[in-house]
C-alpha cells in the first residue's frame, strides 16, 4: 500500500473532523462510510487526531432551557498594565473556574481575542443574579487589568458548535 501525502492525510483528516462535528457520537462504521474510508482507517485518523490534541474531547450540545439555564457572554476589555507572572499564574491555575464551579456557573468557552475586546467568557447560569455575581468575580479575580465588561444574555440559540437548534421554529417567538 502507497503511503499517502501530508497533503492527502490533512484532507482525509478534515474529512473525519467534519463528520465529528456534525455528529461525535455516530459510529466509527457510519463515520468511516461517509468518507468512503475503511473502519481501520477512520480510527485510525480518529485515534492520531486525539493525540495530537487536534481534537481536545467530546461534548454533547444540549437545550438549556430544559436544564433550567441560560446562557450568557461576558466582553472584556483589558486596561493598559502590562500582564506579570501573577496574572499568567491566576489563568493558568483556571482560578476563575474554580470560582464559577462554587456558584454553579458552567464555562463553556474562554478565548483571547483581537478587536474591540481582549477576552470573552460564555457561560451557563441559572438566572441573571448569578450571572453578575460571575461578573463580579471575574472583575475582583482581574482587579486593574480590567478596564471594561459588558455582559450579553442569549434570547435564543440558532446554532451552538455547530448543531443547528431542532427547535428553530420558536424563533419566531423573539422575532
Amino acid at each position: 500500500m502507497a503511503k499517502s501525502s501530508k497533503k492527502q492525510i490533512y484532507k482525509d483528516e478534515l474529512k473525519v473532523i467534519a463528520e465529528l462535528q456534525k455528529n461525535g457520537k455516530e459510529s466509527i462504521d457510519i463515520i468511516a462510510k461517509k468518507c468512503g474510508f475503511s473502519r481501520q482507517k477512520a480510527w485510525r485518523i480518529i485515534k492520531g487526531l486525539e493525540e495530537n490534541k487536534t481534537i481536545w474531547g467530546y461534548a454533547a450540545v444540549v437545550n438549556e432551557e430544559k436544564q433550567e439555564l441560560k446562557r450568557y457572554m461576558i466582553l472584556i476589555k483589558r486596561t493598559t498594565l502590562p500582564i506579570d507572572e501573577k496574572l499568567v499564574d491566576k489563568i493558568t491555575t483556571r482560578q476563575l473556574e474554580k470560582s464559577a464551579s462554587e456558584i454553579d456557573i458552567k464555562i463553556e468557552s474562554s478565548m483571547f481575542t483581537h478587536g474591540t475586546f481582549d477576552w470573552v467568557i460564555c457561560f451557563k447560569a441559572k438566572d441573571m443574579m448569578r450571572a453578575k455575581k460571575f461578573s463580579e468575580i471575574v472583575n475582583r479575580t482581574y482587579w486593574g487589568y480590567i478596564g471594561e465588561v459588558h455582559m450579553i444574555e442569549a434570547l435564543f440559540p440558532i446554532r451552538i458548535q455547530g448543531i443547528l437548534n431542532p427547535e428553530i421554529e420558536k424563533l419566531k417567538e423573539f422575532l
